[in-house]
């Protein structure tokens, strides 16, 4: 029984502490999807780095493979979320099941370092990413300035 509430504390505490949630293509402000899944739950926001590349699609929305350090930066944001049931819509959006193969989803989430413009760690947080192979097999486009936008003048 002790064992239990142990464990229902632990879950509990996760669910209910911020989730940070590092976005890079339609999620952030003033893009397709952050009305509907990010505006009214954000507790702060922040431009932010990652490295790896970030790509166009054909479908109209951006893929960001991981790099290390020696990798170009990704330019996005940090959002920081009340618990972790964002999560679960974000996922819905980028096609992630945990459960699931990681070769049948579109998008994995992973967690990942990410930093400041000034290149000082913020700390881990979330992100939606794709496999090269998946980025090669959509035609992706690589975008060498680290930044993407669905923005049309």
């Amino acid at each position: 029984m002790i064992q239990n509430l142990g464990n229902d504390l632990q879950t509990l505490s996760q669910t209910h502490s911020p989730c940070r949630v590092f976005v890079y293509g339609t999620l952030k402000p003033k893009e397709d999807n952050f009305e509907a899944y990010c505006a009214d739950g954000i507790l702060s926001s922040q431009p932010a780095i990652a490295y790896g590349e970030i790509f166009a699609l054909p479908m109209g929305y951006p893929a960001m493979v991981l790099g290390d350090q020696s990798s170009q930066s990704v330019y996005g944001y940090l959002f920081t979320f009340p618990d972790r049931r964002t999560l679960e819509s974000l996922d819905e959006l980028e096609d992630y099941q945990c459960d699931r193969p990681s070769c049948e989803n579109l998008y994995n989430r992973q967690e990942i370092e990410v930093f400041d413009l000034a290149v000082n760690s913020l700390g881990l947080a979330w992100v939606y990413v794709m496999t090269k192979e998946q980025v090669n097999k959509f035609n992706g486009i690589p975008q060498p300035n680290g930044s993407w936008s669905g923005l049309t003048t």
